[in-house]
């Protein structure tokens, strides 16, 4: 076997691997053998036959593809111990030609990350200021929360919710079509389309109407880009929305004493939730300026995996087990949406290689007292508490737990740091 090597760029170094004649003639041997055991060949008992009659009877490129299919893998990991190489991740092989043996092997490599001056960042948290217009407007959401929906016998006004059946297609293929669907009256509504919502008001119950209404080009279903789409609309039932009165009954129904205190409550609960905000938000400063300072290299299959990562989570939270049912149903390739999610996975990926090179430097440690007590937070909240603790008890599991906190504790010491508040305790907490 001969092997050279070439670094190239983002981490990855090239490998081209050619095989010896000797090499090639062993693998296709035992492949005969292999083989010869598995195919019925007329006048031979299983594994008898010779290896000239059986090239004849399966072919000689499926006897080579045998062949290849681990002489390939077992040339590629020499070549890596003889070139002292050390992979993350699989090699990504091309193979030039198949006699004599030759193949190329992009490697990816250990990411390199050379971080700037981070202790002379500074930035501090935007002030918090909570207003009486917050808190109610705060009461106010609570309040359309609490509303009640009567039944009116007058025609569609804004703001009514008004139960609709649906029909609508475009060029033959169904668009959307509901039974007693609730729908709310809002102008402002771009559901199903900008305008639907408009073309209600003044429909009266039981009342029918047709209009079109044309298909934005930038449509989540391509093929329905830019199509104009007929609707069929029947109301069958309108309601208005009847809002409770803002006194002490209404706090008492939301669970509080009185009105004082439910303004009370909300104000500190808006407090909580815009200084959680800020500090978020301070917390993506400090590591973008960090990001920004120091210089990140990294193997593409880093950006790729966080990629399929992405792409997995959309496809679920929509409700598709698979990926490929996600594609289709918004007729996008992998590599349309590829392109969409890039920039959010090289962000996650330098962040990450950022707050694992700081955790190095600030010699930040998580024990594992603290990978359990995050562990019983988790458990608290599980529905099967029991399936969840064997869950989280396998080892991968405690490792990403592990890793989720070093990141945590990290961020906090860069805050502590941006914020001058560095101290003499480099190690920290997590609470």
């Amino acid at each position: 076997m001969k092997v050279s090597s070439e670094k190239l760029g983002n981490c990855q170094v090239s490998l081209k691997v050619e095989a010896e004649a000797s090499e090639l003639e062993k693998s296709l041997d035992e492949a005969y053998h292999r083989l010869v055991s598995r195919v019925s060949i007329s006048g031979f008992r299983k594994g008898k036959a010779p290896r000239a009659l059986l090239e004849r009877h399966v072919g000689k490129d499926t006897l080579l593809s045998e062949a290849l299919e681990r002489l390939v893998p077992q040339l590629y990991q020499q070549a890596v111990e003889a070139e002292k190489i050390e992979p993350i991740a699989p090699g990504q092989i091309e193979l030039i030609q198949n006699e004599p043996l030759v193949f190329k092997a992009i490697v990816p490599l250990k990411p390199e990350v050379k971080l700037g001056e981070y202790h002379k960042i500074k930035l501090k948290p935007e002030p918090v200021k909570i207003v009486k217009q917050d808190i109610e407007a705060a009461i106010e959401n609570l309040r359309q929360e609490h509303a009640v929906l009567l039944p009116v016998e007058r025609p569609v006004q804004s703001g009514d919710f008004a139960t609709i059946d649906i029909e609508a297609s475009v060029e033959g293929k169904p668009f959307l079509n509901h039974k007693d669907l609730l729908y709310e009256v809002d102008s402002n509504s771009s559901f199903p389309l900008t305008g639907f919502a408009t073309n209600l008001l003044g429909l009266n119950k039981k009342e029918e109407k047709t209009f079109s209404l044309e298909i934005p080009a930038d449509y989540s279903i391509k093929e329905f880009g830019g199509k104009e789409c007929p609707f069929k609309v029947m109301v069958t039932e309108i309601k208005e929305k009847q809002l409770p009165e803002v006194d002490d009954d209404f706090a008492q129904s939301c669970g509080y004493a009185d009105l004082t205190q439910l303004r009370e409550q909300m104000g500190t609960y808006l407090r909580d939730a815009a200084e959680g905000k800020s500090r978020r938000e301070l917390e993506q400063k400090v590591i973008d300026a960090v990001a920004e300072l120091s210089q990140v290299d990294y193997p593409p299959i880093l950006e790729d995996s966080e990629i399929d990562g992405f792409l997995r989570d959309e496809a679920r939270r929509l409700g598709y087990r698979e990926v490929e049912d996600y594609l289709k149903r918004i007729n996008r390739t992998e590599e349309e949406v590829s392109q969409r999610l890039r920039p959010a996975a090289k962000m996650r990926v330098t962040n990450t290689l950022v707050l694992d090179k700081v955790a190095v430097e600030e010699k930040i440690e998580i024990s594992s007292s603290e990978v359990d007590n995050r562990v019983e937070e988790i458990l608290k909240k599980a529905e099967d508490k029991e399936k969840m603790r064997k869950f989280l008890a396998v080892s991968q599991v405690r490792q990403s737990i592990e890793q989720s906190l070093r990141q945590e504790k990290t961020l906090q010491r860069l805050v502590q740091i941006a914020s001058g508040k560095q101290g003499k305790e480099r190690k920290g907490s997590v609470s």
